[in-house]
């Protein structure tokens, strides 16, 4: 860019707040340009031209500030020097500048000026820096203001669309809303409004103007910050606890088996609190690992965060891109199908862990062959299979066909929608219940299990069985 911009700030009331830098820059350059005369200081710079038409003539609001941006850069290349002024200041808030010193930044030069922030604090009775404030732009608020808590200051809420975007990005945190939020319009002038507004009449009860900030004190607890605690507390562990120093992936690997184990025990017995307690337990894990490897230089826990997500991201192109899948076992085909062309691997089967336990194994092995087309049409073949399969075990009892008997069975629990370790998984711990049912009826009526037969045991099975539960 050739030429130069002089941005300078009109303040956020009326010419009596101007600088005395701006006022002299008004007198000295004679190219002049307003983002918007719809400003009280805007009659304070005479033949000024407006970019007013601009904002009534492009469809989005960033198409408008590329429009300014491009006729200044022009506008500076045909004079030498023009002056740009903007509501408040230059330096706070303003896109606009912001694209400007992106551009060339040795061509743009920015004077401070009063900003609607400084009235902002005044009226609050709020030190910004004590108090850590974030400033935030009401239209880029869902970006802006994610893993934050607050106290924000939210500026440019200047429709009735961005305070509702505002209100449905903070419904979507966890935890309790808002109570109140205050609401800051026209600050400097005449016809000022400060008042206090429920949460949820945010976007029903107020009337916008570009002149209308928010007031938010405090945010739900967002899911950022708690992680980046919890990483925090980690790293402490690793330097301070003599256990968590000694620990290696290797070592880990038991507690992290472990714990998963202990997850699924918790999604088995459908008691949220305890699954909430286990699922932290297992992120221990994963955060512990994440940590090791930040201190082997290999990867941070970011790193992890980031890889699947953008993983999950390229095995969903039925979500994310044009591919049309339209039932689970279609997302499992296409997962798989791109899977193994990210692994260069020449077969289906391969990468399957075979330490994994047997049932699993075994269904993981079913779904990758269906996923090439290689399965029964409905559950009616596999069903014919275990038949076909306890007959052949029946001729010739050994570990070859029981394992063939297996695996159909597995067969049709896939067809079923159903998962075997955890259908065995329940009906081994339903065993369990009902054999110590049989103990404690026995030790009731003075009987050793041991010293009955198979039908006085199978009579006390029965009454365990048929008990109310």
């Amino acid at each position: 860019m050739s030429g130069r911009v002089v941005a300078a700030g009109l303040g956020p009331a009326g010419p009596e707040l101007l600088t005395a830098a701006t006022a002299a820059a008004i007198e000295r350059i004679p190219h002049r340009f307003l983002r918007t005369s719809r400003h009280h200081a805007a009659a304070a710079v005479p033949d000024a031209a407006s970019f007013d038409h601009v904002y009534e003539r492009c469809g989005t609001i960033g198409d408008v500030y590329a429009v300014i941006v491009d006729a200044l850069v022009d506008a500076a290349a045909e004079h030498g020097e023009v002056l740009y002024l903007v509501p408040g200041s230059p330096a706070v808030a303003e896109r606009t500048v912001e694209l400007l010193r992106a551009w060339n930044p040795a061509d743009v030069e920015v004077l401070p000026a009063v900003s609607f922030t400084d009235l902002a604090w005044d009226r609050l009775g709020v030190d910004p820096l004590r108090e850590g404030v974030r400033l935030v732009d009401g239209r880029r608020f869902a970006t802006e203001a994610a893993g934050e808590r607050g106290p924000l200051l939210v500026a440019q809420c200047d429709s009735a669309m961005v305070l509702s975007e505002i209100k449905l990005a903070v419904d979507d945190l966890d935890g309790p809303l808002p109570g109140q939020v205050t609401v800051l319009q026209r600050l400097g002038l005449p016809e000022e409004c400060i008042t206090e507004v429920a949460w949820e009449d945010l976007d029903r009860v107020v009337e916008p103007d570009h002149l209308t900030s928010l007031w938010v004190p405090e945010l739900a607890a967002p899911v950022g910050r708690e992680l980046a605690a919890f990483a925090e507390l980690v790293r402490t562990l690793r330097r301070r606890c003599p256990w968590d120093r000694e620990q290696t992936h290797a070592s880990l690997g038991g507690h992290l088996l472990e714990e998963a184990y202990e997850t699924v025990e918790a999604i088995e017995s459908g008691n949220l609190a305890h699954l909430r307690e286990e699922l932290g337990d297992l992120l221990f894990q994963v955060v512990f690992h994440a940590t090791l490897g930040a201190e082997e230089g290999e990867f941070t826990l970011a790193d992890v965060a980031r890889g699947i997500h953008d993983k999950l991201v390229h095995r969903h192109p039925h979500v994310f891109g044009d591919v049309q899948a339209g039932t689970p076992g279609e997302v499992t085909a296409n997962w798989d199908r791109i899977k193994q062309a990210e692994k260069g691997r020449s077969s289906v089967m391969e990468g399957i862990p075979a330490a994994l336990p047997s049932l699993l194994y075994a269904a993981k092995v079913q779904r990758r062959a269906a996923s090439v087309g290689f399965d029964w049409d409905s559950v009616e073949g596999p069903f014919v299979k275990v038949d076909e399969e306890l007959a052949e075990l029946r001729a010739e009892p050994s570990e070859e066909e029981l394992g063939d008997l297996l695996f159909s069975v597995v067969n049709v629990a896939r067809h079923l929608g159903l998962e075997p370790e955890a259908a065995l998984r329940v009906a081994t711990s339903k065993f369990c219940a009902r054999f110590a049912g049989v103990e404690a009826l026995a030790a009731e009526r003075g009987l050793a299990l041991s010293e009955l037969d198979l039908a006085g045991l199978d009579r006390l099975w029965d009454e365990v069985k048929g008990a109310p539960t």
